[in-house]
């Protein structure tokens, strides 16, 4: 039976965290020829990863035409994102697909890559068509069906995300295929439920690889805090740092939780030297603002340029963030609630929840945060904050 790869986990936490942005994205770069130096990872030579990058890279230039070379090349360069929050990988990882990237059917590997890659920009719907193609071909394939699962979670796609889930317990680990169900359950009214079944399955699976234990656990996190279990939850977390393996999406997640737990000097701590992402810049200036730090003026200008930089690409990615970082560093209530409305026509998770009825109550605009209030209703989601934001909204009518 297939198992999900390290890589493709990196890729699930991506777009589960798909309201994390990462350093203003340029358009993937091609370079004019094999000899061409892309970039110069910042490691050391003795360091394995840059050891492992350097073979690979070799491998590559050798033979750009072999698909098993270039994929893996793409495939560690897209889990380098995750690990450093730098999306210039992306366009690298591109680079290496250059000679299949332009086929309408290109070989499935390249074209579930080619999703995961389209997801980053929000082009859901090239990556859905991309991964409905490959799903035709390749059934069994674990990667595709979950990705296209992930997807559907964002888009609030309920129905067509719990089929894929079903569909993963023939072609993926129990631990992936539990995890994906009970992400749509937690989700959809039965977060007490999913939440039980999920610890019960990792502790069956207590051997499970790193990678797969780091993404249940933040799943099993994202519930606990949904069901008000904050040392619970925090439980979780630590056991994912624990576990040791750099990941962006899990210190934002982190960083969140410890925001709203006002506990801003361990935010600042845990940060401190990890500015090159955006995501995580946005919190480390949320935690510096509300206390005053002497370089959070400094850095939410960094931050305020790395978003207009965006703005003038046509780069919407950021929107969510740029609207909390209006928001609460700004005070800018009114343009937060635009972002916020935009990127709800893109994503409809919990986080773009949460900035869009904020956003909604700050600038006093109810009728705003409309759409939220619906997906309340409609997903029968179980997230006392969303509620009590949604109840303080109605209050505001009257």
């Amino acid at each position: 039976m297939p198992q999900l790869s390290p890589t493709f986990l990196h890729a699930v936490a991506a777009l589960l965290f798909s309201a994390i942005s990462f350093p203003a994205q340029a358009a993937p770069y091609t370079p004019k020829s094999d000899d061409q130096v892309l970039e110069r990872l910042p490691l050391r030579p003795t360091d394995p990863v840059a050891r492992e990058m350097l073979a690979l890279r070799k491998q590559w230039r050798d033979d750009p035409g072999n698909v098993v070379v270039a994929t893996a090349l793409a495939r560690r360069y897209y889990d380098m994102v995750a690990e450093e929050g730098d999306p210039r990988y992306l366009g690298y990882a591109q680079a290496a697909l250059a000679p299949w990237w332009e086929l309408p059917e290109p070989p499935v590997d390249v074209q579930v890559l080619r999703a995961g890659l389209a997801q980053f920009s929000h082009n859901f719907s090239g990556a859905l068509a991309d991964l409905s193609n490959a799903l035709a071909r390749d059934p069994q394939n674990a990667q595709a069906r979950a990705l296209r699962a992930t997807i559907y979670i964002v888009q609030a796609r309920y129905r067509e995300a719990s089929a894929d889930c079903a569909a993963l317990r023939d072609s993926a680990s129990e631990l992936i295929a539990t995890g994906c169900t009970a992400m749509v359950d937690g989700l959809t009214g039965k977060v007490d439920a999913a939440h039980q079944r999920l610890a019960d399955a990792l502790a069956r699976h207590a051997d499970a690889p790193a990678p797969e234990k780091l993404w249940v656990l933040i799943r099993l996190a994202e519930m606990a805090q949904r069901q008000e279990k904050a040392l619970q939850a925090e439980s979780y977390f630590r056991q994912a740092v624990g576990l040791g393996i750099t990941d962006t999406f899990l210190l934002a997640a982190y960083a969140d939780f410890l925001l709203d737990h006002k506990r801003y000097g361990e935010v600042i701590a845990m940060l401190k030297d990890k500015t090159p992402s955006d995501g995580l810049l946005l919190r480390l200036v949320l935690a510096e603002t509300q206390t005053r730090s002497p370089g959070a003026a400094g850095r939410a200008t960094t931050l305020a340029a790395r978003y207009h930089a965006a703005q003038l690409r046509g780069d919407t990615v950021h929107q969510q963030e740029e609207a909390r970082f209006r928001l609460e560093v700004n005070n800018d209530a009114s343009n937060a609630l635009v972002l916020a409305q935009e990127n709800w026509k893109v994503q409809k998770e919990p986080r773009d929840a949460r900035i869009l009825l904020e956003s909604a109550l700050a600038a006093k605009d109810p009728a705003g945060a409309a759409a939220a209030v619906q997906w309340l209703k409609e997903s029968r989601i179980e997230d006392k904050r969303l509620l009590d934001l949604a109840a303080r909204l109605r209050e505001v009518r009257k």
